[in-house]
């Protein structure tokens, strides 16, 4: 009769020679498949007589059960070696900083606009809104704006077009958000109409606003916070308190100085740009053009039914987004609308 450890060991040794799974379950069909040694072997017993059988048979079963058990080792080697090589490529280095989901932000133009509507709802300025599509008499007539005026041109504003592909006449995309306090007087004026005086009106409109215009410090589409006080007691003094207060208190410095131009503007009567200087810094001594303003010219006042000769006030519009620029330093306003995460990612 064959030599049964012979088996084992011949076993053992093939099993050991491969490291191919596959490989591994061919090596196993030779001992232990249906055409195998071990099979081969039990198919012998019925030749044996009886006595015999029974203790060949014993031993048959002994290198059967030693062969399996060294088939399922070596499966388990081979897959602990297949694991070791998968977390030996797929390494963690505990040391590296963390992989955490990124954190979204807010964007730096946002962030300035709720800077400022903070700032001046702490001085009593209440918050407003107002369409983007607008109509003409709120965009331009009621503020004092002739039909001949180089705004109404359509090198200097979009208008919409009708159902025919032509100009839709009276409908534009504003180009300043003083539209919104055109509505805000006529709602007020509405309020309290019958009654002997008037509450002030004291509010800011942001937004954002449209213009025919591209550079590295204007864009087609940009914001703008305007400003409006009116009442029975307001002068440009007021006006002059209000801007230098918000501009030392939005850039958390005193060390800055502040001047009013003379200018012109169809809504305001006198008119004025402001003009911002540092005093220190990359800036400092270089006078910078914030915003403009004046007193609320009588006729736009005539325009919502408030009466000029009881009431007066005065107005003023500056671009969130330049104030975003000189906060953080940045030279090109259109960084902040080309999408790009890698700039963004630095304001959150």
């Amino acid at each position: 009769m064959q030599n049964f450890d012979q088996i084992i060991q011949d076993a053992l040794l093939a099993f050991a020679a491969t490291d191919d799974p596959d490989a591994l379950e061919q090596i196993k069909a030779s001992f232990l498949g249906k055409n195998g040694q071990i099979p081969g072997l039990l198919k012998g017993l019925a030749k044996l007589p009886p006595d015999e059988r029974k203790l060949v048979g014993a031993a048959i079963n002994r290198v059967k059960e030693a062969v399996e058990s060294a088939l399922h080792a070596r499966r388990e080697s081979l897959r602990q070696m297949a694991l070791a090589a998968r977390l030996a490529e797929e390494a963690l280095d505990v040391t590296l900083p963390g992989r955490g989901e990124a954190r979204g932000g807010l964007h730096p133009v946002t962030r300035t606009l709720e800077r400022m509507e903070g700032l001046f709802r702490s001085i009593g300025f209440e918050v407003a809104d107002g369409p983007e599509i607008e109509a003409d008499f709120q965009n331009f007539t009621a503020l004092n704006t002739p039909e001949d005026h180089p705004a109404r041109s359509m090198h200097d504003t979009f208008y919409l077009q009708d159902e025919n592909g032509g100009v839709a006449p009276g409908i534009l995309l504003r180009t300043h958000t003083s539209p919104i306090q055109v509505r805000y007087m006529q709602a007020h004026v509405a309020r309290y109409a019958g009654a002997e005086t008037m509450p002030e009106i004291r509010v800011i409109a942001p937004g954002r606003v449209y213009r025919v215009d591209s550079d590295a410090t204007h864009s087609p589409m940009f914001h703008q916070v305007e400003g409006l006080w009116v009442g029975e007691q307001v002068s440009f003094a007021d006006l002059k308190g209000v801007i230098g207060d918000f501009l030392r208190r939005f850039f958390e410095s005193d060390d800055l100085q502040v001047r009013f131009r003379p200018s012109f503007f169809p809504f305001t009567e006198p008119s004025a740009e402001i003009d911002m200087a540092f005093m220190s810094g990359a800036l400092k001594g270089r006078w910078l053009e914030i915003a403009g303003c004046g007193m609320v010219h009588p006729n736009v006042l005539r325009h919502v039914n408030i009466d000029p000769e009881k009431y007066i006030g005065f107005a003023f519009g500056m671009g969130p987004d330049r104030l975003t620029m000189l906060r953080y330093g940045i030279n090109d306003l259109r960084l902040f609308y080309d999408g790009d995460l890698r700039f963004l990612g630095q304001f959150v």
